[in-house]
């Protein structure tokens, strides 16, 4: 077998501790992923972008440090990804999620993740794919297609972050970014089985520029997709951390990693298998409420509740589309000042219904802005007096499988749930809630569907409390481990390109 083959569902944390012991080379990991990036991604279409020769460089001096015994950081020699979106590094491209007039627009500056993942000592082998300025729960775009599920290859990763998920089932790399502005993170670890973890507002920091708080409206997150909790909490310990360009930014050191050792015996879990409004896939449905039994057999109480949330979730939905629209409109305008005009000059580049919802953006105003935050509060106000008595949340990440991909560059989610309209841009997503709120969450893998399709648990913490999230994720795995089905993804038909 390949070496290639033998690393690729290796962990962060068993390759740190065999690069650490002189086991194994960076060199010959980066070599070993970049041999499997070229036999497997063409079916994928995970990575848009690569610099196999920019990593090789580093994994030598990666392996030259290791040699020379200098202190190390806790991603030493690991290889990772970023996004295609307002995710950067110096020299790379940045299509902003596949927008065709920026095929060849270069950026000279660093996202928080890249910065900090290669302060940390890992790798950065390039870019993933990501629809149109991540507005949708869906991976797809005009210039390089959709992104394709590992699991199922007819079938679409999720999005925005479906690149850097399909790479990680895939066994392409153990550790990529996701960002998460309404689910981003989350929503592909659904579809795609995996770890998704999205920490407190603040706890991972931001340095947009030119406006330090633009991602408040709503929440906006740096995080990671892996292939167990451990691996999340490794990550999270090299993204985390006060840095004083950010205005919101938490000036506290937190032990991620013990929190993986704690017990739930004795929490408080609410459990809502629809967050009130939401239609949820029967499959789903079933599938997460019997999960959540898990953590009564690991000792904590578990209570059924509701959240007096009154609202349709057509209204909601219409609601996380209103906020971030603005952000996106920064973005363009941006974009235009460098000479730019995507919605002048490229508009074709942009689906129809962005299009729609940027339009509308430009025409509301200071009152339409001050009446969506009361809007948003109802929510944070649910979810708060839930919180009050109880120490997690649990619900599905998602209430539908994966859809199929199409051939139009515009794969879109469902439509309708159980005979119920639904946005298919975010509405059949229950991730955005905690977009609006701040709170710690995470999709864990709950199970599979019958057409072994992967379904997601969301768990949900309390404001800051990070390490209760991590704690029940990893008492979850250590209970229902789900390794196994990643055997779905290894012996997949990858020198096959499956499409509609």
């Amino acid at each position: 077998m390949s070496l290639s083959n033998d690393l690729s569902y290796m962990s962060v944390a068993e390759l740190s501790s065999k690069i650490l012991r002189k086991q194994l080379s960076p060199v010959d990991v980066i070599e070993a992923v970049i041999t499997r990036i070229k036999e497997r991604n063409e079916s994928l279409n995970a990575f848009v972008h690569v610099d196999f020769e920019g990593a090789k460089e580093m994994a030598k001096k990666a392996e030259a440090e290791i040699m020379s015994g200098a202190e190390v950081g806790i991603m030493h020699g690991i290889p990772s990804a970023i996004k295609d979106l307002f995710d950067f590094k110096p020299g790379w491209p940045s299509t902003f999620g596949g927008i065709r007039a920026l095929k060849h627009n270069i950026t000279d500056f660093y996202c928080p993740y890249a910065e900090r993942m290669e302060k940390s000592g890992a790798i950065l082998v390039g870019k993933t794919n990501s629809p149109v300025m991540g507005f949708r729960g869906t991976c797809d775009n005009y210039l390089f297609g959709p992104s394709r599920n590992p699991f199922n290859l007819r079938k679409n990763t999720g999005g925005s972050s479906g690149g850097s998920a399909a790479a990680v089932a895939d066994g392409l790399l153990p550790i990529a970014e996701g960002t998460d502005g309404g689910g981003s993170i989350r929503i592909p670890a659904a579809w795609c089985g995996l770890y998704g973890y999205k920490a407190s507002f603040g706890r991972v920091p931001s340095v947009a520029r030119p406006n330090a708080f633009g991602g408040i409206n709503p929440f906006l997150f740096e995080g990671t997709l892996t292939r167990n909790v451990e691996d999340a909490a490794i990550g999270l310990t090299a993204l985390a951390g006060y840095d004083p360009r950010d205005p919101f930014s938490l000036d506290e050191n937190v032990n991620y990693l013990s929190a993986l050792r704690k017990s739930v015996k004795g929490m408080r879990i609410a459990f809502s298998p629809d967050f009130d409004v939401f239609p949820v896939d029967n499959q789903i449905a079933e599938t997460v409420r019997n999960a959540v039994k898990v953590f009564e057999q690991a000792g904590a109480h578990v209570e059924e509740v509701k959240f007096g949330i009154n609202r349709d979730q057509r209204e909601l939905s219409d609601l996380w589309c209103r906020l971030i629209t603005p952000i996106n409109i920064d973005s363009l305008e941006g974009l235009k000042a460098q000479g730019i005009d995507i919605l002048k000059d490229h508009s074709e580049d942009l689906p129809p219904e962005y299009r729609d919802w940027i339009e509308k953006g430009y025409k509301m105003n200071v009152l339409d802005l001050n009446r969506d935050q009361h809007l948003r509060t109802e929510i944070y106000d649910a979810i708060q007096n839930i919180l009050n008595k109880y120490d997690l949340i649990i619900t599905p990440t998602v209430a539908s499988l994966p859809v199929d991909n199409t051939n139009d560059g515009n794969t879109k989610g469902p439509t309708q749930i159980n005979g119920v309209e639904v946005d298919p841009l975010i509405g059949w997503c229950l991730t955005y809630f905690t977009n609006f709120t701040g709170h710690p969450s995470a999709s864990i893998p709950a199970g599979l569907s019958k057409e072994n399709l992967p379904i997601g648990m969301q768990i949900i913490g309390r404001r800051y409390a990070d390490t209760d999230v991590l704690a029940a994720s990893s008492v979850f795995e250590r209970m229902k481990p789900w390794n196994h089905i990643y055997d779905i993804c290894k012996n997949r038909d990858f020198a096959k390109v499956l499409s509609n």
